[in-house]
Formats: C-alpha cells, sequence, structure tokens
C-alpha cells in the first residue's frame, strides 16, 4: 500500500476514528491492527516475515532478560563465576538472534548475487551443476525493521532496559505502520513508551502532523515524482547521450532521491504526530553539509546511528583492533598510524552502508567511494590547516561555507552515478563521458525537452527545489517554522495546509498522465 494512494489515506483516517474512542489501555491494539492491515494489503503473506523477526527477537530477548537477572541476583560469592558463565550465554543469544534475521535478509536480498559471482568459479573448477537462486519476493522495508528488531536485542544484552513481554507490543514497535517502509530505524526506549501510552488525541499533534505531511507529499509528488521522469528515460538509456545530459540525469536523480526519501520520512513522522507519536529525525538539511561526514551525520540519520552504536563502536573498542593500533602508532607513527584502527573500521561500516543499498557491484564501490574519502580527508587534515593558515582562510568566513557547502555536493553528485547507473563499468563510463565528452550545447539545443518533460515541469522542479532550499536555509539560521507559524493567526495557520493541498492537486495529483512512482527506500 503506497503512502500516495487513497487506500493509505483512508487507512490512517480509519486508524485515528477508531483510536480516539478505543479505551486508552486498548489503544496500542488499534495501531497493531492498523500496521498489519497496512502490511497485509501492500505485501499479503509477506507480512509472516514481520511475526518471523518479531518472534525472533521476542524469544531473544526473553531469554536475555532471565540471564540477566540471574547475573544480577546472584550471591556476592558466586557472582563473577555467575556473570562469566551468563556473557557466554548471553553472546549465543545475539548471536543466534542476528544469525536467524541477518541470515534471512542474506538469501532474500543478496542470495542471488552471490550465487551469480560464485558460479563462473563453479563452472571454470568442472563442479557442474547450477546454483539455486531464490524466486521469492522481497518484503517491504525489511533492512528496516530487521535493524530495528536487532537493535532491540543487542540493547537488552546490554541491560539497557528490560525485555518486552507482551507479544503483541514487540510486535506493534516491530511494524508500526507509518515507518515500515523506508524508516527512520527507531530505538526501544525511544518509541515503544509512545506506542503503549495510547494517548489523547491533540489537536495542536493533529494539525502539525498534517502540515509535515502536506511538505513530504510536496516534495515527493511535486518534485520527485516528476523528476523521476527525466531520470528513468536518461538511465534507462544513458548510451543515447552525451555526458552533458548523463549528468543532468544523475543532477536530477539527486533531486528525486531527496524529495523521495526526506519526503516519505515527513509524511511517516507526519502521520504517527497525528496520533501523538513523535519519530526520530532521519534528515537535518544534508544539503548545508560542510563535509563528506557532515554529510552522513545529517543523511538518513538513524541508519547512521545504528551503524555508529552497534557496529562501529564495538569494532573500534575490540581488541583485535586496539592490539594493531598499538602496532601501527610504535611502528608507522604519525597521522596515518593513528587512524589506520580506525579507518578499517570506516571502511567496514561504509561497505555495509553501500551493500545495505542493494546486491551490486555499483553499490560497493559507492561504499568504499565514501569510505575513502573519508579516511584521505582524515590523512590530509594537518595539510589542510597548514594550508588554512598559510592562506590566512577564517572558517567562520561565509564564502568559505559556501565552498565547503558547495565541495560536498559535488563530491555526493559524483557518487551518485555510482547508486543509480545500470552497472558499475556503466557508472564509470558516464562519469568520463561527464568530464571528457559533454556536449553541452545538448543542455540547451532542446535535447532536455526530449527526456519525457516539458520545459514547465523543469521549471516546477527547479521552483520547487528552491522553496526547500528556502525553507531548510531559514532552519539552518536558527529559524524555526512551526513556531513562527504559532505566532500567526488562525487564518494563516490554515491557509498553510490549504496552499500545499491545492499546490499538490494542481502540480502533482491532477496533472496530464500523472503517474505515482513507488519510494525508492521501500525494497531495502
Amino acid at each position: 500500500m503506497a503512502f500516495t494512494s487513497l487506500a493509505f489515506l483512508a487507512l490512517v483516517g480509519a486508524a485515528l476514528a477508531v483510536y480516539s474512542l478505543a479505551p486508552r489501555r486498548l489503544r496500542w491494539g488499534v495501531l497493531l491492527l492498523a500496521s498489519l492491515t497496512f502490511y497485509w494489503l501492500g505485501g499479503r503473506w509477506t507480512v509472516g516475515y514481520v511475526f518471523y523477526t518479531a518472534g525472533t527477537v521476542y524469544l531473544s530477548g526473553l531469554a536475555l532478560g532471565r540471564l540477566n537477572r540471574l547475573r544480577r541476583e546472584a550471591p556476592p560469592e558466586e557472582r563473577k563465576a555467575v556473570a562469566a558463565r551468563c556473557k557466554k550465554q548471553r553472546r549465543l543469544v545475539v548471536l543466534w538472534a542476528c544469525l536467524l534475521n541477518f541470515g534471512l535478509l542474506y538469501f532474500l536480498k543478496y542470495w542471488n548475487f552471490t550465487a551469480e559471482m560464485l558460479q563462473p568459479l563453479l563452472d571454470r573448477l568442472g563442479a557442474g551443476g547450477q546454483l539455486p537462486v531464490s524466486h521469492l519476493l522481497l518484503p517491504l522495508g525489511i533492512s528496516f525493521f530487521m535493524f530495528q528488531s536487532v537493535g532491540y536485542v543487542i540493547d537488552v544484552y546490554r541491560d539497557k532496559y528490560p525485555p518486552e513481554r507482551n507479544f503483541g507490543k514487540l510486535l506493534l514497535f516491530v511494524s508500526f505502520f507509518p515507518q515500515v517502509v523506508q524508516g527512520p530505524i527507531s530505538r526501544y526506549d525511544q518509541l515503544a513508551p509512545q506506542l503503549y501510552q495510547g494517548r489523547d488525541l491533540d489537536w495542536d499533534q493533529l494539525k502539525y502532523g498534517i502540515q509535515l505531511a502536506l511538505w513530504g507529499y510536496f516534495k515527493k509528488l511535486v518534485i520527485a515524482d516528476r523528476a523521476a521522469v527525466l531520470v528513468e528515460t536518461v538511465m534507462g538509456d544513458p548510451w543515447s547521450y552525451g555526458g552533458a545530459v548523463q549528468a543532468a540525469g544523475v543532477f536530477f536523480y539527486c533531486i528525486q532521491l531527496y524529495g523521495d526519501f526526506s519526503g516519505g520520512i515527513d509524511i511517516t513522522r507526519g502521520v504517527a504526530q497525528m496520533f501523538g507519536i513523535q519519530m526520530a529525525e532521519n534528515f537535518r538539511r544534508p544539503l548545508f553539509s560542510t563535509s563528506l561526514t557532515d554529510f552522513w551525520r545529517r543523511w538518513h540519520i538513524t541508519l547512521g546511528a545504528w551503524m555508529r552504536d552497534y557496529l562501529f563502536y564495538p569494532m573500534s573498542l575490540s581488541k583485535p583492533l586496539g592490539r594493531l593500533g598499538k602496532w601501527t602508532r610504535r611502528h608507522i607513527g604519525g597521522t596515518l598510524g593513528k587512524i589506520i584502527p580506525t579507518s578499517l573500521a570506516t571502511f567496514s561500516i561504509y561497505f555495509v552502508i553501500g551493500i545495505w543499498h542493494g546486491a551490486n557491484w555499483r553499490y560497493i564501490a559507492y561504499g568504499f567511494w565514501n569510505g575513502a574519502l573519508i579516511t584521505l580527508a582524515l590523512l590530509m587534515a594537518p595539510w589542510f590547516a597548514a594550508w588554512k593558515r598559510a592562506l590566512r582562510i577564517d572558517d567562520r568566513a561565509a564564502w568559505y561555507k559556501v565552498f565547503q557547502v558547495l565541495r560536498t555536493c559535488f563530491l555526493v553528485f559524483l557518487g551518485r552515478y555510482l547508486t543509480r547507473a545500470p552497472r558499475l563499468l556503466t557508472a564509470l563510463w558516464m562519469i568520463k563521458e561527464t568530464f571528457l565528452h559533454p556536449q553541452l550545447s545538448d543542455l540547451w539545443n532542446g535535447t532536455m525537452l526530449t527526456l519525457g518533460l516539458t520545459g514547465f515541469d523543469i521549471g516546477v522542479i527547479l521552483a520547487g527545489m528552491a522553496v526547500v532550499v528556502a525553507v531548510e536555509w531559514y532552519q539552518e539560521r536558527g529559524g524555526q517554522v512551526r513556531l513562527t507559524l504559532e505566532r500567526q493567526s488562525f487564518f494563516v495557520q490554515w491557509l498553510a495546509i490549504a496552499v500545499p493541498l491545492a499546490v499538490l492537486f494542481c502540480l502533482g495529483i491532477l496533472r496530464g498522465e500523472y503517474i505515482s512512482s513507488g519510494f525508492i527506500y521501500q525494497q531495502f
């Protein structure tokens, strides 16, 4: 079920009505029913994967809770031995929870890619036979709810909070319908209490939720879905165009991706807020990032936070990397000796982030591209600082901030060739064509108007992005859109809802031959 469908809006309306009428202690059940209905209508029997993940983490959580309790309640004279025994068992439980979930994720999402790589090797070795491939349907947002669920298990292992003993409530945490399509990846202690409290509907929260959702629909329907037409045309056959048009295709893909993903998250957070539930922030104005590291702090924040807390820190603080760090500082020294262990962890994280996007060599290359640039920035940091001192560059100067933002946007733009081109070699060829054979005249000789969009459509996309940039620039400077609206009259506040609605209908839903595309991240 698409967020842009009337069925979704009807489900939200019905859920709000039933939620407001239900006794407070049963309202979490209304959210669970709405969530399972959403998933059933969107994927039918794939709802079984949600039950599978919820079941594995539920049992794992109970086992970890029992072991944590045994460790805490052990007599003082036995506490050390009991803690050592429980530690091994707790690690085994977490290992099984990870294998059961990430193993299934690997089979559904990556096994065919692995078989495709291994088959030529087996043929060369004369092993014979054909490796089987999976034809199972990939569930909606599978990696989102699996990452979120495994995070819950790890937090219980760390004794951050006790396990949830009500399976229905844990199932709701795993399957909460606004976030199941594309996140954000929530933490149990942040989201679960809000789901279970059964809050009364609040008129202000309802209004705020509608405004935020409309902002998301504007990004998705007016900007992203329009840009998708040009992107599909160029990327479907990049060999028919010169480098400038290919670059334009990647540029509009950047617009599509941001409008699609951030717009979808705004819809998610807006719908949740209608129920009085505050979802985790997933975007913090990444268009104004001053470095690639800053970009990843602002883009898909909850994925980065998950990788940081559950992969990067455990890896960086592990004994093997600790020993390696001592060796490199002693035998290599300097900046390189200091950053090698951290860089290995960084490369590992960005490899996971790359392959998380999909089973393809271009995604792996995308992960290494980001890891290499961030590592290079760390390595070159002393030289950069020396150059800035020699040139008397003030980090706080406005022109330097603009330079940093434009530099970061350019690096992100280059990375998007890897994530959108049909294949890795095609992406590299397109980058070469962009810089060596641009054919710049294609940008103004009418070629751009043969890519599926009219001049009016391109103008709407660029004007829409100008609005997005202006709003985010206002927020970047400390402005608060919601607080500003609150200071206005009742008429102006509701105008902030009526105007986006009119724009959505006129420039989005009612435009000629309108077909809403699915969310890019929904199959991740």
